[in-house]
């Protein structure tokens, strides 16, 4: 059907839509058959364009939000949803209506799809810079009703009803009204403690949620996303909500999302995770805190090698806080080891060694260690317990010559290029010592390579 043919369709659906709130005289089957085709036709924009910019948008708001039966009461709802995602303009035209509040209002009795579509029509109003969320929290109980469904779903996820094979209907509604709580906890801030009764039911949704391939997808996603922007530190939160089961589902997550994602998509992706597990290190327990050191960072074991070699989640992590082209992720991982480390700069050195510190340290203005700025060859290496604090491996096991395989020209050269890096590190003052190399040199530990063996 011509574009044009299917303009006038819309008009006249519409027309007949108007004429019945006039007069009634459609039945409610009518009605929803009606509304269904406009539906279909509103799936290209430009066939309904210039009838939403117009009355079309109060039309249906009459339907979707008046005393109407549920089939069709949905089914408008589902046109006014399709017009506020493919027509933006058609968002200041809803709340000049008045019908955000409508829909606010609405939410507090929803079922799972009248939830579903309440709550993506509020989450795409949030884009809109003249919506009023505040007067939605405050006056239309926004927040107690996103917070009543959270309840819900977690309820029947605790009873083991509410899986996506089972009630497709019931996943995809908290799935919009996550994605309505993050949206509106990013806008409005200041409004954030009146969602926090919510994290209780969202860690018990994590909890009780199968970890699906690849793991960060919804529900999980989304319960990150929106635990990453609530406050996990107010006395809403109980103690209990931060326990060993909920802090190992979220750490099995992030092992296997390192397994399933290329750094780049975790660059994104791992980020509210992250940011979630820093949050949980802040206000857990000392039992919780002391899962999360054994499980992050790198264990004795693992110190043969110098760090970040191992197949471990710790050298993985270790090895992305130096992944090239990363721009969130090297930060966010790098945070997470430093604050689990007690937020102290002896500690974050000594469990991931100088090397992997230094970045972090420097960009965070942190006083560098001592222990850090020690030569290597000042540890005793019959001391097993002893450590190379740049690469954090154990001294007795280093190899005897670090650079087995190269010739004496290919050692002066690498020699060479040590020096100037040296001399680079101690230009920006963070260390105070002789360069090694010029060391080596003075005391006659360093030769020349002559002209004749060079060729060698």
């Amino acid at each position: 059907m011509p574009s044009a043919e299917q303009r006038h369709v819309a008009k006249g659906l519409l027309d007949l839509l108007e004429r019945d709130l006039q007069v009634p005289t459609l039945g409610e089957k009518r009605r929803e058959e009606i509304l269904t085709q406009l539906k279909v036709l509103g799936r290209e924009a430009s066939n309904v364009a210039s009838l939403y910019q117009g009355s079309g948008i109060q039309i249906l708001g009459l339907y979707g939000f008046g005393d109407q039966p549920s089939s069709v009461s949905r089914e408008a709802l589902r046109c006014l949803a399709n017009a506020l995602l493919l027509l933006p303009m058609t968002r200041q035209s809803f709340i000049k209506e008045g019908l955000d509040r409508k829909a606010a209002d609405a939410l507090r009795e929803a079922e799972d799809d009248d939830e579903f579509l309440l709550s993506r029509i509020l989450f795409l109003l949030t884009y809109e810079p003249s919506i009023d969320l505040g007067a939605l929290i405050l006056e239309h109980g926004l927040a107690e009703n996103v917070v009543a469904h959270i309840s819900r779903h977690a309820w029947s996820h605790a009873k083991g009803t509410a899986t996506p094979a089972s009630r497709p209907s019931s996943a995809a509604a908290l799935s919009e009204t996550l994605k309505l709580l993050f949206n509106i906890t990013s806008v409005k801030p200041d409004q954030i403690s009146r969602f926090t009764p919510a994290v209780h039911h969202l860690l018990s949704i994590l909890s009780q949620s199968d970890i699906s391939t690849p793991p960060l997808q919804p529900p999980i996603s989304l319960v990150m996303n929106a635990l990453a922007n609530l406050d996990l530190t107010s006395d809403v939160v109980r103690t209990e909500d931060l326990g060993r089961s909920e802090v190992d589902q979220m750490i099995k997550i992030l092992e296997l999302s390192l397994l399933a994602y290329k750094p780049a998509e975790l660059d994104t992706l791992a980020i509210p995770l992250l940011t979630v597990l820093r949050k949980v290190n802040d206000v857990a327990g000392d039992e919780v805190k002391a899962e999360m050191k054994e499980r992050l960072l790198p264990k004795d074991s693992e110190r043969d090698l110098p760090l970040g070699q191992s197949s471990s989640l710790a050298s993985q992590l270790l090895r992305l806080t130096t992944g090239a082209g990363l721009t969130n992720l090297p930060e966010a991982i790098s945070s997470l080891l430093f604050e689990i480390s007690d937020k102290d700069a002896n500690e974050f050195v000594k469990n991931v060694g100088y090397g992997y510190a230094a970045g972090y340290l420097m960009s965070h203005k942190i006083p560098v260690p001592e222990s850090a700025q020690q030569s290597q060859t000042a540890g005793d290496v019959r001391d097993p317990f002893a450590v190379n604090p740049v690469t954090g491996q154990r001294l007795d096991k280093e190899p005897e010559d670090p650079l087995p395989q190269m010739t004496k020209e290919e050692k002066e050269r690498e020699a060479e290029r040590l020096f100037v890096l040296f001399e680079r590190l101690k230009a920006t003052g963070v260390v105070d010592a002789k360069n090694p190399v010029q060391l080596a040199m003075e005391e006659g530990r360093f030769e020349e390579v002559s002209d004749s063996e060079s060729s060698d």
